[in-house]
């Protein structure tokens, strides 16, 4: 395999990652940002309130650690693919990075340690960070990837950013953050309703519609405007319609009852949009805003020919070893669940 497909070949495997990343880990975001909606009881009983929040943990308990493999692989894949996009990318992107990293850690502690303490006040706590640290990442993955297609100011000579963070809080990045905030919302939502049982998964389903129909304006207003920015390229306006038809038929599926069908819709629909984001952006990997400046390429930000071909041999043995546990995962915790299913909390 030469030089040239080695270096498009792992651009294919980066963008496969995130895509892996943004339908995994979207409906656990989505699934925390819900506690604070699902998980109160409507007629105010607070034990059952706290079933509901146990309940939600539940359905993404045996996934959201091994989601977040996603991530971490993405990263070190490009860290080792493209150096130079990676210093580029963490280093003008790092206060954004830094909070989503933060927001990550609190989402993963509160996840681990809400049930160790039995006073209302440490679950309230938790609940805050798992709110939160599902929300902030949402919203900052759209404005990291919207600003990292469409362009940011860097030094033709270094090609280190220009920029600061007000940089990035442009308005298409924002749109960007509140399409992907909206998208692991609703997709979350659908990810409830197929999982449980009872009023919950009603009550899931119609958060769903809500939140769906926001994110196909945000979505078609984000990706039109990313393509109109990147060239007009046919596939990614391709994709970029199969992913609206996706997020529709989702929902029109959701009204029917059938939460299998909706959550596969906003599955393929998050698929389908994150590729046409990373069509759009080829071959750069960090475009240049700045008129008549060079960014940074496949060709001039990957590493060695022979580092790609031993990243290869390993993706190879490994890749399939993770899907294949991650496939199964899935299929023994395929249950529907219901808070009946949940024990009563120690303390009532």
């Amino acid at each position: 395999m030469s030089y040239e497909m080695l270096q498009n070949l792992w651009f294919l495997l980066i963008a496969v990652l995130w895509i892996g990343y943004f339908c995994l880990e979207g409906f656990d975001m989505g699934v925390g940002m819900l506690m604070g909606i699902l998980g109160k009881d409507p007629e105010g009983d607070p034990e059952e309130s706290e079933r509901r929040k146990r309940l939600l943990i539940t359905t993404i308990g045996p996934h959201w650690d091994g989601n977040e493999v996603w991530l971490l692989t993405a990263g070190g894949a490009t860290f080792a693919a493209f150096p130079h996009w990676y210093a580029t990318l963490f280093a003008g992107f790092y206060l954004p990075l830094l909070l989503i990293l933060v927001a990550l850690i609190l989402r993963a502690m509160g996840l681990e340690y809400r049930g160790k303490g039995e006073s209302e006040t440490w679950r309230r706590n938790w609940d805050y960070c798992i709110i939160g640290g599902s929300f902030v990442p949402a919203l900052l993955w759209g404005v990291a990837f919207a600003n990292i297609v469409n362009g940011v100011p860097l030094d033709s000579a270094t090609m280190e950013f220009t920029g600061n963070v007000f940089t990035l809080l442009n308005p298409l990045g924002l749109i960007g953050g509140l399409t992907t905030l909206f998208l692991f919302l609703t997709h979350g939502a659908f990810f409830v309703a197929l999982k449980t049982e009872g009023d919950i998964r009603h009550q899931a389903r119609a958060v769903a519609m809500k939140s769906g129909l926001a994110t196909a304006v945000l979505a078609v207003v984000f990706l039109s405007w990313t393509n109109v920015n990147t060239g007009n390229k046919p596939l990614a306006w391709a994709l970029t319609a199969l992913s609206a038809v996706c997020l529709l038929a989702a929902l029109w599926a959701a009204k029917l009852g059938r939460e299998g069908w909706a959550f596969t819709g906003t599955f393929t629909c998050t698929t389908l949009g994150v590729a046409s984001l990373f069509v759009a952006l080829f071959p750069n990997v960090m475009p240049n805003s700045i008129a008549g400046q060079t960014g940074l390429t496949i060709a001039n930000a990957s590493s060695s020919e022979y580092t790609l071909q031993i990243m290869t041999g390993a993706a190879v043995v490994f890749v399939p070893i993770v899907l294949a546990y991650q496939i199964w995962t899935y299929w023994v915790f395929r249950r529907r669940l219901s808070t009946k299913h949940i024990p009563a909390p120690a303390h009532y």
